[in-house]
């Protein structure tokens, strides 16, 4: 039988921008994105507010986080090309399999496991899920 080994963490935010960041900055992470602080920020900044594609809600981004038009169609059209960002009609908006509620408390939870071999050659690679290295899925439910 295998050994688990469980960690509870708690951190409160101090808007729904604040933990959204931390969110999208936790899955950057855990799947090597290696997202810079200011595509994080547009990330969290374009899911509170539902699409990047306004003008009004680009303006509203610089000036929170003293950005520039030409940084943001930069940062769009690197996360367009990870289908970070999606286009749902003729909004550019976060991908949905990763767009979550903000407002409410969030509770992720991660699995965390070795690539082992095992005697009978199959691996342990991402067992629970079935996921390929690097691809990893997020699946959202609510309650």
């Amino acid at each position: 039988m295998e050994t688990v080994t469980i960690q509870k963490l708690a951190k409160t935010s101090q808007d729904s921008f604040a933990l959204a960041q931390q969110y999208y900055s936790i899955l950057s992470t855990l799947n090597s994105l290696n997202l810079t602080e200011r595509e994080i920020q547009l990330i969290a900044f374009a899911a509170i507010r539902g699409s990047i594609s306004y003008a009004t809600v680009r303006e509203e981004f610089c000036h929170k986080y003293d950005s520039s038009f030409p940084t943001i169609n930069n940062i769009v059209s690197k996360l367009k090309r990870n289908h970070i960002f999606v286009k749902q009609g003729k909004q550019i908006v976060v991908n949905p399999s990763i767009a979550l509620d903000f407002s409410k408390p969030l509770v992720l939870q991660i699995t965390l496991t070795l690539n082992e071999k095992r005697t009978n050659g199959e691996t342990n690679e991402h067992a629970s899920e079935g996921i390929p290295y690097k691809k990893a899925e997020s699946k959202v439910e609510h309650y």
